[in-house]
């Protein structure tokens, strides 16, 4: 039985019902949920974790990435195009790689995320080079540490049918399909706590059929599990859906049944007021991805908007070829302060960044377990050093940790240590980034 004490932090968000503030709180863990929060508990043999000088939150949830892409990163042809442009000069280096590439640019971004504060991730793997599959990514993540939740991507429309990929990079629509089933079947736990959960991802409406996008629906809803898509990411979206669907993406993703709070959209950028109100009313949630959009010069997503009408919204990083990095707390920083600058300074405060950054993420991904520090929820749970020079002289540690530490302390998922005083104790860091630099100089120079 594992049993761990956080004793004496110095300041926890609970992100409970009540959003409870505590100071000089501690909090028990056993085998992996929280069973006791108060002050002065006894250590009883426990584990002890001194959170003195320390801000204590939920771990942070990541919902959308590509973490196939972390070996991309700020590749120059790239660097300044827009969504489209910049897919067409990445998919022939996305088409040279293979399992080991896949395998090491899903540990090298797992371990970015786990030292930004993240205990949950998704991840959307939507093509499949060289024998590359799901499980590559799935044994990178037991590796490191992190609670998952991969999704089967897909994309089956190439440029040979007037698709943006590579006739190459696409597959066969039954093929994916079968896979699909094959993954859910064998990777995806329904249970409470579980580490590991498969959705289904065809990648976006410009490269999957309408027929694909039903069929996964529906298949997805007979094995239970949930629907992920890019939707509405920039103007050029938009005009694609009006040009080749005659509608905008809301109704289209409504048409074939993606809609409802067994799904949830990546960015989301151009949702205008019907579409909105159409995922709050079915509960659909939304993956923002603040610096993804910047880099790409997408917009600014609705999401004061959106959080007013009741849509869920959780963050995500998107994959490091459109964002140059993989850190959480960063994103949050980023999303508060892209809607001051589209509402104004009162349009979101630090506390909503960070519950959207855990909570919010927890509910889009579907797991009441997580998302939060109380009685009977998984031990997720990230603890930030405030007694260094970048939170020097601060009057409120919650506003603080938007702009200050830029790497946790301790990260704990279901109760166990995945960094510790700063360092990943799950892999050898040196080692995963060496690693990742050999791979990714091999693709730079076949370039």
């Amino acid at each position: 039985m594992s049993h761990r004490l956080i004793r004496n932090a110095d300041h926890v968000v609970t992100m409970d019902p009540a959003r409870r503030e505590l100071a000089g709180a501690d909090l028990r863990l056993r085998d992996g949920v929280i069973v006791e929060i108060g002050t002065m508990l006894e250590a009883q043999g426990a584990d002890v974790l001194n959170a003195a000088g320390c801000l204590v939150t939920p771990g942070l949830v990541n919902t959308h990435h590509h973490l196939f892409q972390t070996l991309t990163r700020a590749v120059p042809a790239a660097q300044d195009a827009l969504l489209f442009g910049w897919l067409q000069a990445l998919y022939p280096i996305w088409a040279r790689m293979g399992p080991a590439h896949i395998r090491a640019s899903a540990r090298l971004g797992l371990a970015e995320l786990a030292l930004s504060g993240c205990t949950m991730s998704s991840d959307h793997l939507y093509l499949y080079p060289n024998g590359a599959r799901l499980e590559d990514t799935i044994e990178a993540a037991l590796e490191v540490g992190l609670r998952f939740h991969p999704t089967r991507g897909a994309m089956s429309i190439g440029q040979s049918l007037g698709g943006l990929p590579p006739d190459s990079l696409v597959e066969r629509e039954p093929t994916i399909l079968r896979d699909c089933e094959r993954v859910v079947d064998a990777f995806h736990d329904p249970a409470e706590g579980a580490m590991v959960r498969v959705g289904l991802a065809p990648c976006s409406p410009f490269s999957v059929s309408r027929e694909l996008m039903r069929d996964a629906a529906i298949l997805a809803r007979e094995k239970d599990v949930m629907l992920h898509t890019h939707l509405a990411e920039n103007d050029e979206d938009i005009a694609y859906s009006l040009e080749m669907f005659g509608c905008r993406p809301g109704q289209y993703a409504e048409e074939l049944g993606w809609t409802g709070d067994d799904v949830w959209h990546a960015h989301c950028v151009k949702l205008d007021g019907r579409e909105i109100d159409l995922f709050a009313q079915t509960r659909t949630g939304v993956a923002h991805c603040p610096c993804s959009n910047c880099r790409l010069g997408s917009g600014i997503a609705p999401v004061r908007a959106m959080r007013d009408a009741g849509v869920p919204v959780g963050l995500g990083v998107d994959g490091s070829a459109s964002n140059d990095a993989g850190d959480l707390i960063g994103e949050a920083r980023q999303a508060m302060l892209l809607q001051r600058v589209a509402r104004g300074a009162d349009a979101m405060a630090a506390r909503e960044a960070l519950e959207i950054a855990t909570l919010g993420g927890a509910q889009v991904l579907g797991r009441p377990d997580c998302g939060a520090l109380a009685v009977g929820k998984r031990a997720d749970i990230a603890v930030w050093d405030l007694s260094g020079l970048e939170a020097a002289g601060s009057w409120d540690p919650v506003a603080l940790l938007l702009a200050g530490p830029r790497r946790v302390r301790d990260l704990l998922v279901d109760g166990k240590l995945v960094v510790n005083e700063g360092n990943l104790v799950t892999l050898d860091a040196r080692q995963v980034a060496g690693e990742a630099n050999r791979l990714a100089q091999g693709l730079a120079n076949d370039a």
